[in-house]
């Protein structure tokens, strides 16, 4: 009798063998496929620049998760906080790829000889296994006890390292922003799961309700599995679109929600005001090309190969009219592609614009007298009161801090 396509896993049925194969085949697709594509990012990742061309500029999506539990160093001599060293380890990104291949590369295939799966033991099995998995790597790897800890940065994205992290057992470590919260976490998931585990390994489900939800059938079995995976998708998604602990600014780039309060930019305009040191990373992360719903989610391939690889920061400008009066430019929202022209004053008020009719205009650049003058970067102390030029570093403001491209 023929099968439907969609009935393709009644072949494992009452066969443990076939089985644990398509479950090992499965371990060494993931494992082999990581290991692989981690090589292949090492051999096209330039680690020259970690401030203006990061390795989330580059499209590398490996190598961030590798950084964010601990790896930092390469066997071709570099680490990724820059600079050179001489003894990586054997656990470097090289070596972690190659671990996945060979891991890939194991093979066992054990016969039970019993007619048919107990599938409730078997799922025992699963949920104890990762639950100790999880209560190790919270309770070892991120605390740092037997571990490096796991990469924490500040909120600004300027200090990142990786460093051990204590649980946060309080009301905050439900913030998703503070990375204690990930220690306790994976502590507290770790133990449901080891005694969930212990539990379907001694107590069997009564028939009516093994029936009733139909736990002998492995379909069944495979697409719940799938469901539990979807709802850990799902809250790996929002995290990296909203933000959190988990994904560092330094490994996974900053958010469109960022750009949209002009987070960056009121830090920057704070150091500015305050006459601190010039930070090319913290005005690096505050250009729109950087900004996910921009620069990355509607283009296919690396930032890099989108508006080009940053080579300089020509500095902070800011804007006056002929009055001495500060003028800010109106930033171009996420989803616009043209904007006008718009400087307002520190209470929102229109000052000076880019006309569209010259006939009519009443605050142009011209008619406002504004100048223009930077603050770090390669302009320095440079001024500029020429209309024509002032009117250029006005349009390069609407997407934020200036940035000579290649």
């Amino acid at each position: 009798m023929g099968l439907p396509w969609y009935r393709v896993h009644t072949v494992v049925l009452n066969d443990p063998g076939r089985l644990i194969s398509v479950h090992i085949m499965h371990t060494a697709l993931v494992a082999g496929w990581a290991g692989s594509m981690a090589l292949y990012e090492l051999a096209v990742f330039d680690p020259s620049d970690p401030v203006l061309d990061p390795m989330w500029r580059q499209g590398m999506f490996v190598i961030p998760f590798m950084t964010r539990l601990g790896i930092t160093n390469s066997w071709g001599g570099w680490s990724i906080t820059g600079g050179t060293i001489t003894d990586p380890g054997i656990w470097s990104y090289e070596g972690v790829a190659g671990a996945h291949i060979v891991f890939s590369e194991i093979f066992s295939d054990e016969r039970t000889g019993k007619p048919s799966l107990d599938l409730p033991k078997i799922f025992g099995i699963h949920l104890f296994l990762s639950g100790v998995a999880c209560f190790g790597f919270g309770a070892f790897h991120v605390t740092g006890l037997y571990g490096p800890g796991i990469w924490v940065s500040d909120p600004y994205g300027l200090t990142g390292k990786v460093q051990p992290i204590s649980p946060a057992w309080g009301v905050e470590g439900f913030d998703p922003f503070v990375p204690g919260g990930i220690a306790s976490h994976h502590i507290a998931a770790g133990t449901l799961g080891i005694l969930a585990g212990l539990f379907h390994l001694s107590v069997r489900p009564p028939q009516r309700l093994y029936k009733g939800l139909r736990m002998g059938n492995i379909e069944t079995v495979l697409s719940s599995s799938i469901a539990a995976v979807f709802f850990a998708a799902f809250v790996v998604a929002g995290t990296m679109w909203y933000g959190s602990a988990t994904t560092p600014i330094e490994l996974f780039g900053p958010t469109r929600y960022q750009w949209d309060q002009g987070y960056f930019q009121q830090e920057i305009y704070r150091r500015v005001s305050a006459g601190l040191a010039e930070n090319k990373k913290i005005s690096f992360y505050d250009y729109i090309g950087n900004n996910p719903a921009k620069g990355g989610l509607f283009r296919a391939g690396s930032m890099d190969n989108g508006d080009g690889i940053a080579v300089g920061w020509l500095g902070h400008p800011i804007f006056r009219d002929k009055d001495g009066r500060e003028l800010f430019v109106r930033r171009m929202p996420t989803f616009f592609e043209t904007f006008p022209v718009v400087l307002i004053d520190g209470d929102g008020i229109v000052r000076a614009d880019v006309p569209f009719r010259r006939a009519e205009s009443k605050y142009s650049v011209e008619q406002v007298g504004v100048s223009v003058e930077f603050y770090g970067g390669e302009l320095n102390g440079v001024s500029y009161s020429d209309p024509a030029t002032v009117k250029k570093y006005a349009r390069r403001t609407q997407l934020g801090e200036i940035f000579e491209l290649d």
